[in-house]
């Protein structure tokens, strides 16, 4: 086995923790050969497309990378921001806030940044950037509030994978899910209330999350019981009864029977019973990306008054709130117990000289 090369080692240099926010990822441009490698990756894992590798292979490189790639370039430009791709961007506020808001509570010597599952930054650039800066502890932090195999786990699949080319490897912890937490229903919760404060209640709001083949639920997958949860606690905290809002799976892909029931043909249903005002807010994403703003946002409008529905609201995320941030800090502290102990200036000092008096390299 070929270890990777370990970083330059100094003797006294403070060890530090490193947090990792990982978000699924974006292409690099809003360009169909951008678009193109992004979902090749993505299609390509054997997670997030559970079939026979073999058939799988000659469905997405015969037809899906020839057809897909133009269409989704047209959605990704439609929302595509001045500062770059909105959850890089998004992401990315959210790293140097999480910094900023733990510098806040602790003087432990730590280090926050972010990667992507697919795309870039990648998450083994990211964690040979973080070792080269001597965090001998990382918290793996996927940004999916509710565990499935096809999010939380593949980060976990290439985390362990990386750590597998390490000779001297770091302490890890993985944050598993947070869909019931109550700083991050809070944050949701504040975040309607403060967007219906400004524009006025719905007759109805739907909870759309992200769907899944119904047969990975079959086979154990917590995702679709997490999802209710949040939608039930989230329902609670705003006072929500039964039949103010709904539930419901956006992204379909393929003629598989995924969870039910699906967002588009429940937006039809509401437009033809001429709702006069709905609300749609994303529980499952933190950040707003394609999947919010493009296919919520714009084709779920669409859809709903195509039907005969009335005005049409889509919630953005949590994006960057202050109250998100604090309850995203507090969850990195909650499973950071232990690890964030400060260093005593003179125990390095004295360290140091210890080694240099052995022979050590300065």
């Amino acid at each position: 086995m070929n270890y990777q090369p370990e970083p330059t080692y100094t003797h006294g240099a403070p060890e530090k923790t490193g947090v990792l926010l990982i978000n699924l990822g974006t292409p690099d441009t809003p360009r169909r050969e951008a678009v193109r490698r992004y979902l090749k990756e993505f299609l390509g894992d054997p997670r997030v497309v559970e079939m026979p590798r073999a058939i799988w292979w000659l469905i997405l490189n015969g037809i899906i990378l020839n057809v897909r790639p133009k269409k989704s370039a047209a959605k990704y430009a439609s929302v595509w921001l001045k500062e770059g791709s909105p959850l890089r961007v998004y992401t990315e506020k959210q790293t140097a806030l999480l910094q900023g808001y733990l510098s806040q509570r602790t003087k432990a010597p730590f280090v926050v940044d972010y990667a992507m599952r697919y795309g870039n930054p990648g998450i083994p650039d990211v964690l040979r950037k973080l070792r080269e800066q001597n965090c001998q502890r990382i918290l793996i932090v996927p940004m999916y509030p509710q565990y499935a195999a096809s999010t939380t786990a593949t980060v976990c699949d290439i985390v362990y994978s990386e750590l597998l080319q390490m000779r001297n490897t770091p302490a890890l912890r993985t944050i598993k899910h947070f869909h019931d937490h109550p700083g991050y229903i809070k944050a949701l919760a504040n975040s309607i209330n403060d967007y219906w404060m400004k524009n006025g209640r719905p007759e109805k709001l739907l909870m759309s999350f992200h769907g899944l083949p119904k047969h990975m639920l079959d086979k154990g997958d917590p995702y679709h019981c997490e999802c209710q949860k949040t939608a039930r606690l989230l329902a609670q905290q705003l006072g929500l009864k039964p039949e103010q809002y709904a539930v419901s799976f956006q992204s379909r892909l393929g003629n598989k029977e995924w969870l039910k029931p699906y967002t588009a043909a429940t937006l039809k249903e509401l437009g033809r019973q001429k709702l006069k005002r709905l609300d749609v807010v994303c529980p499952g994403f933190v950040a707003d990306c394609l999947e919010t703003l493009e296919e919520i946002g714009l084709e779920g409008k669409e859809e709903f008054q195509h039907a005969g529905g009335g005005e049409y609201h889509y919630i953005p995320c949590l994006n960057d709130r202050n109250d998100w941030m604090h309850a995203l800090t507090d969850l990195v502290l909650d499973n950071l117990h232990g690890w964030l102990i400060a260093p005593d200036a003179a125990e390095l000092e004295q360290g140091r000289l210890m080694a240099l008096g052995m022979g050590a390299k300065k």
